[in-house]
């Protein structure tokens, strides 16, 4: 008896190490292919010789269709740029914004170009690359606006925005009173006109009006410091791929190339700081 419970206690015992070892060589086998299909993403756009990228062309000044109907904007420049330095060609599919996440998700592209912010509930499910720019709210007045000089000073004020918007709320937060305006090309008509004090618009929308109208008398009176960064975004576990991205970024801001596009569009550098 005692040499069967023995017997028993060593059977159970060797189950339980067999047990162990299968697990073990399954975790390492997950890994393997985990690690494997990164580089296999990156090793296909390499074979390719192509980097597919989703983005809606509808959406300037950072992804649109200029007056010859060609595809531009920083965002299209930037993502092509990137393509090159990874000795591949861009090759972008035009997507309407609905369905861009969807369309990375059944692998019609292999990243997204087209502002999108980083956001906490968005990573659990994708990779970005590194912040490739980054904007926040700002209040704008007229030149020779000096009563206003702070979001604070908009109490009692008039302030054009679209009823739709976050900078609406923003504004009646501080006090304003909202005057409707379709787009900030109207807000900054209305406050030509002298017919409200300001607006709360993105920083890039302002830099960006102010390249196409640089007599526009307008300005800057207060911004926030907590500004959105947006990257371009991957499908989960794209590693090597997005690795890679991310070094060409580092290499363009250092040569100076990122800069040279980006006043190109903006007027100035608006890397993340």
């Amino acid at each position: 008896m005692k040499k069967f419970a023995a017997l028993l206690s060593l059977l159970l015992a060797f189950t339980v190490v067999l047990a162990a070892c299968g697990s073990s060589s399954k975790n390492e086998a997950n890994n393997g292919d985990n690690k494997s299909s990164q580089e296999d993403l990156y090793n296909k756009v390499k074979k390719d010789g192509v980097l597919t990228i989703g983005t809606e062309g509808t959406y300037p000044p950072f992804t649109f269709h200029d007056d010859k109907q060609k595809l531009t904007g920083f965002d299209v420049e930037l993502a092509q740029e990137v393509a090159k330095r990874l000795g591949v060609k861009a090759e972008f599919k035009e997507t309407q914004w609905d369905g861009m996440f969807a369309g990375l998700d059944a692998k019609r592209f292999d990243m997204i170009a087209n502002e999108v912010g980083i956001r906490e509930d968005r990573q659990k499910k994708y990779d970005f690359s590194d912040p490739y720019i980054q904007s926040g709210a700002v209040l704008i007045v007229r030149k020779d606006e000096k009563d206003i000089k702070s979001f604070k000073d908009l109490k009692g004020k008039k302030s054009a925005q679209s009823l739709t918007s976050n900078y609406k709320d923003m504004a009646q937060s501080y006090g304003a009173n909202i005057t409707s305006a379709e787009g900030f090309a109207q807000a900054v008509e209305l406050m030509s006109a002298n017919r409200v004090d300001a607006t709360i618009n993105d920083k890039l929308s302002f830099l960006d009006y102010k390249k196409k109208h640089p007599n526009a008398p307008i300005k800057i009176a207060d911004k926030k410091s907590d500004g959105a960064a947006s990257g371009f975004m991957f499908r989960k576990d794209s590693g090597k791929l997005v690795d890679e991205v991310n070094k060409a970024l580092k290499d363009m801001k250092k040569d100076g190339t990122y800069a040279k596009i980006s006043k190109k569009w903006f007027g100035e550098d608006v890397s993340p700081k």
